[in-house]
């Protein structure tokens, strides 16, 4: 069973007991975290995809740790006019381990409003008449 989830604003395809690195959410070390955007599901087969996301479907997750991912080197230079920039860059992250993939019975749609017939007269069209075709003549 897999899901397809929005993380802090990026998507994830997750399984149970899967460890995953997103960007830093606020929850403390060791906490439970429970991510409701659910877009696809898959259980042995069974697709089920949300519109845009699943009802009653969810992702619990525990928080391991907060850390700083790799240094990432920003470099910027125009040639032959002596500029150079150099910048670096670590972003923070959240390791979280997927606990469980939850989905309760879709609450039933609200009743559907009555469709109302409007009763159309039928309208003839004039028909268009199509122009004679020119007439070859021969000459000798």
């Amino acid at each position: 069973m897999y899901a397809i989830v929005e993380i802090a604003g990026q998507q994830f395809k997750v399984s149970k007991d899967l460890k995953v690195y997103v960007h830093r959410l606020t929850n403390e070390e060791g906490t439970k975290v429970s991510f409701d955007k659910v877009y696809l599901l898959d259980d042995n087969g069974t697709i089920t995809i949300g519109a845009p996301a699943i009802e009653g479907a969810s992702v619990e997750a525990k928080v391991l740790q907060h850390l700083k991912g790799d240094k990432v080197i920003v470099f910027k230079k125009k040639r032959r006019k002596g500029y150079k920039k150099r910048n670096g860059h670590r972003q923070y992250l959240t390791q979280i381990v997927i606990e469980g993939i939850s989905v309760s019975a879709p609450k039933k749609a609200a009743a559907k409003k009555e469709v109302v017939e409007v009763a159309t007269e039928e309208v003839e069209t004039p028909k268009v008449k199509k122009a004679p075709k020119a007439k070859i003549e021969e000459t000798e």
